[in-house]
């Protein structure tokens, strides 16, 4: 457990950084979106990109590091569609807010799930987190999308809109340009690699940023059920599901860390994107998102205490 608050504190640290700038105004609106874009789409795939070329997939679980990961999201999803009109009857939870309630329970932040990693297992780490996304990412949108269309009061989006998204996913494209890289043994220049190095570095500040600039801790003092469910769903249901899974896949090492990981860390800061622009409870999501980072500070070390 020590390991992990040593790895977890200047990852807060990062965080709060983000927060503080937002909150003292010495970067607002447009400027963070765009600070945010830059590290999506140009930093994070430059870290991906980098590893992915680099390691040696033969030393890697990843068939089974990716079943994990993928039956954990299958089961929740379940759970959660199970749960539902039990939540409308008894918290009278809508429709609307139950989007929320999903994507704040399954969905994962790509930021600190790689940042952690880094800390905690280097270039092994970053490379299985990589693997995590292909196993996740394009599981979760479809999922997400497909949530907010059949519950959410905003405007449906088709098969092929949602296809053009997952392709146009940074971590989605630049996976497969690592796994390309790697397969085909067409290592660009080293000057090219060297610059990826750097970018990748300011990759994990930069969207650590970006998180804390998202938060309003002003949400946490507006607690109610929808929030506790997302909450407990995510941080306690997911990696215990996680570890389940692990267990009769046989993972260990850094891989089962890396499932611990990917299932234990808050939810997405894209989901309140997703819920604003397609009809959810954005509000909702905002406090949830905040709520959970918070929380993630006691539950991220404990969970990854349970690998021993």
């Amino acid at each position: 457990m020590m390991m992990a608050l040593d790895a977890l504190l200047p990852v807060l640290l990062v965080i709060l950084t983000g927060h503080v700038v937002a909150r003292l105004g010495l970067v607002t609106g447009d400027h963070w979106r765009g600070f945010e874009k830059i590290a999506y789409y140009v930093l994070f795939p430059c870290i991906i990109i980098r590893n992915l070329a680099l390691v040696d997939f033969a030393d890697l679980p990843y068939l089974a590091l990716g079943a994990t990961l993928a039956g954990s999201i299958l089961v929740m999803s379940v759970i959660l569609l199970v749960l539902r009109p039990l939540l409308e009857r008894w918290f009278a939870v809508s429709p609307v807010r139950f989007t929320s309630i999903y994507q704040g329970a399954v969905r994962w932040n790509t930021f600190v799930g790689l940042a952690m990693a880094d800390r905690l297992w280097g270039a092994e780490g970053v490379a299985l987190i990589a693997v995590a996304i292909v196993a996740m990412i394009p599981l979760l949108n479809v999922l997400s999308v497909l949530v907010m269309i059949r519950f959410a009061a905003g405007t449906s989006t088709g098969v092929l809109r949602v296809l053009a998204d997952l392709v146009k996913n940074p971590y989605i494209w630049s996976t497969v340009v690592g796994l390309a890289i790697n397969l085909t043994g067409l290592m660009p220049p080293e000057a090219v690699m060297v610059s990826m190095e750097m970018m990748g570095r300011a990759a994990l500040a930069a969207g650590l940023m970006v998180v804390g600039a998202s938060l309003d801790i002003g949400a946490l003092r507006r607690p109610g059920p929808a929030l506790a469910t997302s909450t407990v769903l995510r941080l306690i249901g997911m990696p215990l599901l996680a570890a389940g899974f692990a267990a009769t896949f046989g993972l260990t090492g850094t891989a089962l860390g890396v499932a611990i990981l990917g299932t234990a860390v808050p939810t997405a800061t894209g989901a309140y994107l997703l819920a604003r622009q397609m009809g959810g409870d954005a509000n909702l999501m905002a406090e949830i998102l905040t709520f959970q980072t918070v929380a993630a500070i006691v539950t991220l070390p404990l969970a990854l205490a349970m690998l021993g």
